[in-house]
This record gives C-alpha cells, structure tokens and sequence, in this order.
C-alpha cells in the first residue's frame, strides 16, 4: 500500500515514459502503478533519458529482416490529476525525442542503413479510475489507503513525429494509433499486484515507401507487475507483458509478421524530497516472433506541484 505521513507519498503514476511513442512499442509498455490514486489538482513534469537497443525498436513490424538498432531518446511529459464525476482521473501527453541508427535487409534483401533524428509521435493521456480510487484533496487523500482498484486509461497517439515517405525506417509512423485498456490494481501490506489488458487499433499509412499502402491488424495485450514499497518510500516493481497480433498488410499483401511477444522489466523509483523523485528502468525481450528482441534502460527526474503541497 501508500505509505501516508505529512509529506505527500511518491505516486506512482509516473509515466512509464521509455516506450511511450505511439508506435509498435504501445503494446510493449510496462507501467507499474498506472492506476495509483492521487489528490486532485497535482500537477507532474517529467524528464528523462532511455537508450535502447536490438531490434527494431520504434516499429518492430516493419518490413525488414535482419534488423538491428540503436535509438537514444529524450522524453518530457505533464500529467495532472483530475475529478470527474467524483471519481479519481489524470489527464497528461508525452513529447519523445529521439536519434536513431539502424540497418536491415528490405524484401529484396538489400542492406538498408538508416540514420536521423527528430520528434517521434507523441502520446496523450486519459485515465480514470471507476472502482475504489474516489476523487479526494489533499487532507482526505493523506487518511486514504489503497484495497482494490479498477480503472480504464485511453492513449491516443497523433502522426506528428517525424517521416519521410521515401524511407522504410522511421521515427514517426504516419499513422493514428488508439489503444483503451482496462486494469486492476490490488495492495496488500506493502506489496502491490496488478494487472491489465488492452488493444492498439492503428489507421493506414497511405505513404509507405512512398505511395503504397500499409494497414496493420490490432496488437492485443496483457500485463503483470508486481511491486514492494520499503518503509522509506522508495518502491521497486518487476512486469511482465505479452502482446500478440499485429500483423500488417502492404498494398494488399500480408506479411509474415505476426507478433507473439514477451518482455520483462524492473523499475525503481526514489523520491529525494517531497516534490521531486528519480525513477531508474530497464527492460528486456524475453520471447520474440518479430522484432522486439532489444534491451533498454533509462533514467527519469518527476517534479510535482500543486493540490496544496
């Protein structure tokens, strides 16, 4: 459970940013304590950095074998804490920034090697949760302890990031993505299980490799995290997640890609004072059909402001 005490916990809704373009690697994300309650009108700014590398890690679906790459990735984001209806809600988007290299061989098995920088798609945010998180301010919120809670959360991604039509690999995707999910999170002591499960419905990208046209089927998604809080506030997570589907057509052709994935991860989160907290991650491919064997890890610095603080 929250730790309450006269200084505000370290909520745990920070967005677990390293995968948060809305791209292939929605279905893909381990967010640990998404759906944690917090007092309304808190406001989070987030920073941060997250390499990774492997496989093709913006759109692991992409025509291409053989596949290698590198992305290092700037990330900014805002969230705020909201009431709706009575009921505990957050509002936010994510601003990725990212310089990539990566090589592979195109259906004509030529090397291809790609290498920029730019704004990758960014992501918005709405998050509610339906059962067991009311709405509270700051005095009530500090008496709250957490049981059982079920929430829905909808990320909406727009074609903003960066794409050039004559190139296979990209940073953006040139395409909507849309993905609602439905998750429960339950305390017991200071050990906290969750779990959810969601679906990425994307749009067509009617510019790939310059004039054709490439749809990609839903990627469906399930996710554990389990995750311990010490006395000192400092929590720590280990998630597991398993995303299949996706599959993808190219002027009417389908191609082999299929996605039966899995990947793990740890996430530690250290607060340093009452608005300021510092969250390490890392993940890994555990089980991969197509192209998401690629290891990352990164660092991330929240300040949080308002709701009487």
């Amino acid at each position: 459970m929250i730790i309450i005490n006269k200084h505000l916990p370290p909520l745990a809704q920070i967005l677990f940013i390293y995968l948060c373009s809305a791209t292939g690697l929605q279905a893909q994300e381990l967010e640990p304590r998404s759906y944690a309650n917090a007092p309304v009108g808190l406001n989070f700014a987030v920073a941060g950095y997250q390499d990774s590398q492997g496989g093709l890690v913006l759109d692991p679906a992409i025509p291409i074998s053989d596949a290698t790459s590198r992305v290092h990735m700037a990330i900014f984001g805002y969230l705020r804490t909201l009431n709706v209806a009575g009921l505990s809600a957050k509002a936010g988007f994510v601003l990725p920034y990212a310089d990539l290299y990566a090589q592979g061989r195109d259906e004509n098995n030529l090397l291809l090697t790609r290498e920029t920088h730019g704004i990758v798609d960014p992501a918005l945010y709405f998050s509610i949760n339906f059962y067991g998180a009311p709405a509270m301010n700051l005095e009530e919120f500090r008496a709250y302890k957490q049981d059982t809670i079920a929430g829905f959360t909808l990320k909406v991604s727009p074609p903003l990031g960066n794409y050039e039509k004559d190139k296979i690999i990209n940073l953006g995707t040139n395409r909507w993505s849309i993905k609602p999910e439905l998750g429960i999170s339950k305390a017991i002591n200071h050990w906290i299980v969750e779990a959810t499960a969601n679906v990425t419905f994307y749009s067509e990208n009617d510019k790939f490799a310059t004039d054709r046209i490439r749809k990609q089927a839903p990627v469906y998604s399930v996710q554990g995290n389990l995750i311990y809080t010490f006395k000192n506030r400092i929590w720590m997570s280990y998630g597991l997640t398993y995303f299949t589907g996706g599959e993808t057509k190219v002027d009417g052709v389908v191609s082999n890609n299929l996605q039966r994935n899995s990947r793990t991860g740890f996430t530690l989160a250290i607060p340093v004072d009452k608005f300021n907290s510092i969250k390490v991650l890392a993940s890994t491919g555990l089980s991969t059909r197509t192209g998401t064997d690629y290891d990352s890890i990164g660092i991330f610095w929240q300040y949080r402001w308002g709701a009487g603080l």
